[in-house]
Protein backbone atom coordinates (compact mmCIF):
# COMPACT_ATOMS: atom_id res chain seq x y z
CA UNK A 1 0.00 0.00 0.00
CA UNK A 2 2.99 2.34 0.60
CA UNK A 3 3.90 2.36 -3.01
CA UNK A 4 0.47 3.32 -3.91
CA UNK A 5 0.52 6.14 -1.46
CA UNK A 6 3.81 7.36 -3.05
CA UNK A 7 2.46 7.41 -6.33
CA UNK A 8 -0.47 9.82 -5.29
CA UNK A 9 1.39 11.92 -3.63
CA UNK A 10 3.18 12.36 -6.53
CA UNK A 11 0.10 13.04 -8.54
CA UNK A 12 -1.29 15.49 -6.54
CA UNK A 13 2.11 17.14 -7.02
CA UNK A 14 2.20 17.40 -10.54
CA UNK A 15 -1.61 18.23 -10.29
CA UNK A 16 -0.21 21.89 -9.35
CA UNK A 17 1.46 22.15 -12.92
CA UNK A 18 -0.67 23.91 -14.43
CA UNK A 19 -2.00 26.27 -12.25
CA UNK A 20 1.86 26.90 -11.16
CA UNK A 21 2.44 27.31 -15.01
CA UNK A 22 -0.61 29.44 -15.22
CA UNK A 23 0.98 32.09 -13.05
CA UNK A 24 4.11 32.06 -14.70
CA UNK A 25 2.88 32.76 -18.19
CA UNK A 26 0.22 35.96 -16.43
CA UNK A 27 3.30 37.22 -16.23
CA UNK A 28 4.45 37.25 -19.48
CA UNK A 29 6.86 33.92 -20.11
CA UNK A 30 6.35 31.58 -22.66
CA UNK A 31 5.52 28.00 -22.02
CA UNK A 32 9.04 26.10 -23.27
CA UNK A 33 10.90 29.51 -21.24
CA UNK A 34 8.96 27.56 -18.14
CA UNK A 35 9.83 24.22 -19.32
CA UNK A 36 13.70 25.34 -20.01
CA UNK A 37 13.99 26.91 -16.51
CA UNK A 38 12.40 24.12 -14.85
CA UNK A 39 14.46 21.22 -16.70
CA UNK A 40 17.14 23.68 -15.69
CA UNK A 41 16.69 23.95 -12.21
CA UNK A 42 15.16 20.60 -11.70
CA UNK A 43 18.66 19.46 -12.78
CA UNK A 44 20.60 20.94 -10.36
CA UNK A 45 18.59 20.02 -7.31
CA UNK A 46 19.37 16.13 -8.62
CA UNK A 47 22.80 16.84 -9.07
CA UNK A 48 23.26 17.88 -5.73
CA UNK A 49 21.09 15.20 -4.24
CA UNK A 50 23.33 13.23 -5.96
CA UNK A 51 26.49 14.68 -5.13
CA UNK A 52 25.48 14.49 -1.24
CA UNK A 53 24.80 10.80 -1.71
CA UNK A 54 28.06 10.24 -3.13
CA UNK A 55 26.53 8.51 -6.55
CA UNK A 56 27.29 10.62 -9.26
CA UNK A 57 28.47 7.72 -11.79
CA UNK A 58 26.44 6.09 -14.43
CA UNK A 59 28.10 2.96 -16.34
CA UNK A 60 29.55 3.64 -19.38
CA UNK A 61 27.34 0.90 -20.69
CA UNK A 62 24.15 3.02 -19.44
CA UNK A 63 24.74 6.62 -20.34
CA UNK A 64 23.63 6.57 -23.94
CA UNK A 65 20.37 5.14 -22.59
CA UNK A 66 19.79 7.88 -19.95
CA UNK A 67 21.22 11.00 -21.98
CA UNK A 68 19.20 9.92 -24.49
CA UNK A 69 15.62 9.77 -22.23
CA UNK A 70 16.87 13.70 -21.53
CA UNK A 71 16.90 14.15 -25.00
CA UNK A 72 13.08 12.11 -25.61
CA UNK A 73 11.94 12.09 -21.63
CA UNK A 74 12.47 15.80 -21.00
CA UNK A 75 12.74 17.68 -24.11
CA UNK A 76 10.44 15.94 -26.82
CA UNK A 77 7.94 15.35 -23.85
CA UNK A 78 7.84 19.41 -22.82
CA UNK A 79 8.14 20.33 -26.57
CA UNK A 80 5.19 17.64 -27.83
CA UNK A 81 2.97 18.31 -25.17
CA UNK A 82 3.33 22.74 -26.12
CA UNK A 83 2.78 21.86 -29.80
CA UNK A 84 -0.15 19.92 -29.25
CA UNK A 85 -1.38 22.83 -27.06
CA UNK A 86 -0.67 25.20 -30.16
CA UNK A 87 -2.37 22.88 -32.46
CA UNK A 88 -5.46 21.18 -30.60
CA UNK A 89 -5.97 23.49 -27.57
CA UNK A 90 -5.89 21.74 -24.00
CA UNK A 91 -8.54 19.36 -23.98
CA UNK A 92 -7.52 17.09 -26.72
CA UNK A 93 -3.97 17.83 -25.81
CA UNK A 94 -4.63 16.08 -21.85
CA UNK A 95 -6.73 13.39 -23.52
CA UNK A 96 -3.74 12.23 -25.68
CA UNK A 97 -1.26 13.18 -22.89
CA UNK A 98 -3.00 10.58 -20.98
CA UNK A 99 -3.00 7.75 -23.28
CA UNK A 100 0.14 6.80 -21.29
CA UNK A 101 -0.90 4.12 -19.09
CA UNK A 102 -2.25 2.15 -22.14
CA UNK A 103 1.39 2.82 -24.14
CA UNK A 104 2.46 1.57 -20.65
CA UNK A 105 0.20 -1.77 -20.27
CA UNK A 106 1.51 -2.27 -24.07
CA UNK A 107 5.53 -1.95 -23.53
CA UNK A 108 5.38 -3.35 -20.30
CA UNK A 109 4.09 -6.60 -21.67
CA UNK A 110 6.31 -6.60 -24.25
CA UNK A 111 9.81 -5.38 -22.35
CA UNK A 112 8.93 -6.22 -18.48
CA UNK A 113 6.64 -9.00 -19.38
CA UNK A 114 4.43 -7.57 -17.15
CA UNK A 115 0.92 -9.90 -16.81
CA UNK A 116 -2.11 -8.05 -19.04
CA UNK A 117 -5.33 -9.46 -16.74
CA UNK A 118 -8.84 -8.46 -16.68
CA UNK A 119 -8.50 -6.04 -14.06
CA UNK A 120 -6.03 -4.30 -15.27
CA UNK A 121 -7.38 -3.73 -18.33
CA UNK A 122 -10.94 -2.72 -17.23
CA UNK A 123 -8.67 -0.11 -14.89
CA UNK A 124 -7.22 1.36 -18.07
CA UNK A 125 -10.53 1.59 -19.52
CA UNK A 126 -11.91 2.83 -16.15
CA UNK A 127 -9.08 5.72 -16.67
CA UNK A 128 -9.07 6.52 -19.81
CA UNK A 129 -12.56 7.29 -20.17
CA UNK A 130 -12.65 9.07 -16.67
CA UNK A 131 -9.54 11.41 -18.42
CA UNK A 132 -11.47 11.80 -21.31
CA UNK A 133 -14.74 13.27 -19.51
CA UNK A 134 -12.42 15.18 -17.19
CA UNK A 135 -10.94 17.07 -20.27
CA UNK A 136 -13.71 17.26 -22.47
CA UNK A 137 -16.38 18.40 -19.91
CA UNK A 138 -16.69 21.95 -21.79
CA UNK A 139 -16.02 23.87 -24.42
CA UNK A 140 -15.28 22.75 -28.32
CA UNK A 141 -12.37 20.64 -29.17
CA UNK A 142 -10.03 21.81 -32.13
CA UNK A 143 -9.08 18.62 -34.12
CA UNK A 144 -6.42 18.17 -36.06
CA UNK A 145 -4.07 15.95 -37.62
CA UNK A 146 -0.75 17.73 -36.30
CA UNK A 147 -2.32 17.98 -32.67
CA UNK A 148 -2.96 14.86 -32.69
CA UNK A 149 0.38 13.49 -33.51
CA UNK A 150 2.15 15.63 -31.32
CA UNK A 151 -0.25 14.59 -28.61
CA UNK A 152 0.25 11.32 -28.91
CA UNK A 153 3.75 11.89 -29.04
CA UNK A 154 3.67 13.61 -25.78
CA UNK A 155 1.44 10.32 -24.51
CA UNK A 156 4.08 8.29 -25.69
CA UNK A 157 7.07 10.45 -23.77
CA UNK A 158 5.07 10.71 -20.65
CA UNK A 159 4.76 6.49 -20.73
CA UNK A 160 8.47 6.33 -21.26
CA UNK A 161 8.97 7.55 -17.61
CA UNK A 162 7.21 4.07 -16.37
CA UNK A 163 9.22 2.37 -18.30
CA UNK A 164 12.72 3.92 -17.66
CA UNK A 165 12.44 3.80 -13.73
CA UNK A 166 11.42 0.43 -14.10
CA UNK A 167 14.70 -0.46 -15.58
CA UNK A 168 17.12 1.39 -14.31
CA UNK A 169 15.98 2.05 -10.64
CA UNK A 170 17.29 -1.04 -9.47
CA UNK A 171 20.78 0.22 -10.32
CA UNK A 172 20.46 3.88 -9.99
CA UNK A 173 19.13 6.48 -7.17
CA UNK A 174 16.26 8.51 -9.02
CA UNK A 175 18.52 12.00 -8.49
CA UNK A 176 21.71 10.15 -10.33
CA UNK A 177 19.38 9.48 -13.38
CA UNK A 178 17.45 12.66 -13.28
CA UNK A 179 21.13 14.30 -12.93
CA UNK A 180 22.01 13.66 -15.81
CA UNK A 181 18.53 13.59 -17.99
CA UNK A 182 17.13 17.00 -16.88
CA UNK A 183 20.43 19.03 -18.26
CA UNK A 184 20.51 17.24 -21.83
CA UNK A 185 16.67 18.24 -21.81
CA UNK A 186 17.29 21.92 -21.10
CA UNK A 187 20.15 22.33 -23.40
CA UNK A 188 18.01 20.43 -26.50
CA UNK A 189 15.41 22.92 -25.45
CA UNK A 190 17.23 26.31 -25.12
CA UNK A 191 17.15 27.19 -29.09
CA UNK A 192 13.35 26.78 -28.84
CA UNK A 193 13.20 29.54 -25.73
CA UNK A 194 12.30 33.14 -26.42
CA UNK A 195 13.60 34.76 -22.93
CA UNK A 196 11.67 37.63 -21.43
CA UNK A 197 12.85 39.87 -18.28
CA UNK A 198 11.99 38.27 -14.85
CA UNK A 199 9.62 38.43 -12.86
CA UNK A 200 9.07 38.33 -8.57
CA UNK A 201 5.52 36.17 -9.95
CA UNK A 202 7.08 34.40 -12.72
CA UNK A 203 10.15 33.18 -10.74
CA UNK A 204 7.99 31.98 -8.10
CA UNK A 205 5.77 29.77 -10.01
CA UNK A 206 8.83 28.07 -11.41
CA UNK A 207 10.33 27.97 -7.97
CA UNK A 208 7.56 26.11 -7.20
CA UNK A 209 7.39 24.20 -9.99
CA UNK A 210 10.78 22.97 -9.74
CA UNK A 211 10.91 21.82 -6.54
CA UNK A 212 7.57 20.43 -5.83
CA UNK A 213 5.77 19.25 -8.86
CA UNK A 214 9.69 18.17 -10.68
CA UNK A 215 11.89 17.51 -8.10
CA UNK A 216 10.26 16.14 -4.85
CA UNK A 217 6.87 14.80 -7.26
CA UNK A 218 10.06 12.56 -9.33
CA UNK A 219 11.77 11.18 -6.42
CA UNK A 220 8.00 10.37 -4.38
CA UNK A 221 6.99 8.96 -7.85
CA UNK A 222 9.89 6.33 -8.39
CA UNK A 223 10.02 5.02 -4.77
CA UNK A 224 6.31 4.34 -5.34
CA UNK A 225 7.21 2.98 -9.04
CA UNK A 226 9.71 0.44 -7.26
CA UNK A 227 7.08 -1.18 -5.07
CA UNK A 228 4.85 -1.45 -8.00
CA UNK A 229 4.21 -2.84 -11.51
CA UNK A 230 4.66 0.01 -13.91
CA UNK A 231 0.88 -0.48 -15.26
CA UNK A 232 -0.58 -0.17 -11.92
CA UNK A 233 1.71 3.20 -10.90
CA UNK A 234 0.42 4.36 -14.15
CA UNK A 235 -3.11 3.87 -13.51
CA UNK A 236 -3.05 5.29 -9.68
CA UNK A 237 -0.61 8.44 -11.60
CA UNK A 238 -3.99 9.18 -13.29
CA UNK A 239 -5.90 11.08 -10.27
CA UNK A 240 -3.40 13.96 -11.59
CA UNK A 241 -6.09 15.55 -13.70
CA UNK A 242 -8.54 15.02 -10.73
CA UNK A 243 -6.59 17.35 -8.85
CA UNK A 244 -5.76 19.66 -11.22
CA UNK A 245 -9.19 20.56 -11.77
CA UNK A 246 -10.14 20.81 -7.72
CA UNK A 247 -6.90 23.16 -7.73
CA UNK A 248 -8.22 25.30 -10.44
CA UNK A 249 -11.85 25.33 -8.78
CA UNK A 250 -10.31 26.82 -5.95
CA UNK A 251 -7.83 28.74 -7.22
CA UNK A 252 -10.49 30.24 -9.69
CA UNK A 253 -13.23 29.40 -9.19
CA UNK A 254 -13.38 26.51 -12.42
CA UNK A 255 -15.92 24.15 -12.33
CA UNK A 256 -16.91 20.47 -13.22
CA UNK A 257 -19.76 19.62 -15.77
CA UNK A 258 -21.36 16.92 -15.19
CA UNK A 259 -19.04 14.92 -17.65
CA UNK A 260 -16.47 16.34 -15.45
CA UNK A 261 -17.75 14.49 -12.44
CA UNK A 262 -18.53 11.33 -13.92
CA UNK A 263 -15.08 11.54 -15.12
CA UNK A 264 -13.72 11.87 -11.96
CA UNK A 265 -15.72 9.24 -10.74
CA UNK A 266 -14.34 6.54 -13.20
CA UNK A 267 -10.79 8.01 -12.63
CA UNK A 268 -11.13 6.88 -8.81
CA UNK A 269 -13.09 3.67 -9.48
CA UNK A 270 -10.13 2.75 -12.21
CA UNK A 271 -7.24 3.76 -9.32
CA UNK A 272 -9.08 1.51 -6.53
CA UNK A 273 -9.59 -1.56 -8.92
CA UNK A 274 -5.92 -1.29 -9.61
CA UNK A 275 -5.13 -1.07 -5.53
CA UNK A 276 -6.64 -4.52 -5.36
CA UNK A 277 -4.83 -7.06 -5.21
CA UNK A 278 -5.16 -10.36 -7.24
CA UNK A 279 -4.37 -13.42 -5.93
CA UNK A 280 -1.61 -14.11 -9.11
CA UNK A 281 0.21 -10.49 -8.23
CA UNK A 282 3.78 -11.18 -7.76
CA UNK A 283 5.85 -8.31 -5.99
CA UNK A 284 8.50 -6.68 -8.42
CA UNK A 285 12.06 -8.11 -7.11
CA UNK A 286 12.80 -3.95 -6.06
CA UNK A 287 10.05 -3.88 -4.06
CA UNK A 288 11.68 -4.31 -0.43
CA UNK A 289 14.05 -1.31 -1.60
CA UNK A 290 13.79 1.32 0.95
CA UNK A 291 12.76 4.96 -0.03
CA UNK A 292 15.92 7.36 -0.86
CA UNK A 293 17.64 8.46 1.98
CA UNK A 294 16.24 12.39 2.00
CA UNK A 295 12.64 11.17 2.19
Amino acid sequence: MIGYLYVLAAACLWGLIGPLSRLAFASGWTPLEVAFWRATLAGLLFGLHALRLGRVRVARRDLPAVLAFGLVGVALFYASFQFAVQASGGAMTAVLLYTAPAWVALLSRIFLKEAMGPRKLAALMLTLLGVAGVSLQGGAVRVSLTGILWGLTAGFTYALYYLFGKLYLPRYETSTLFAYAMPVGALALLPLVSFHPPTLPAWGAVLLLTIGSTYLAYLTYYAGLRRLEATRAAVVATVEPVVAALVSYLAWGERFGPLGYLGAALILTGVLLTIQRSPALTTHPAGNQPLEESL
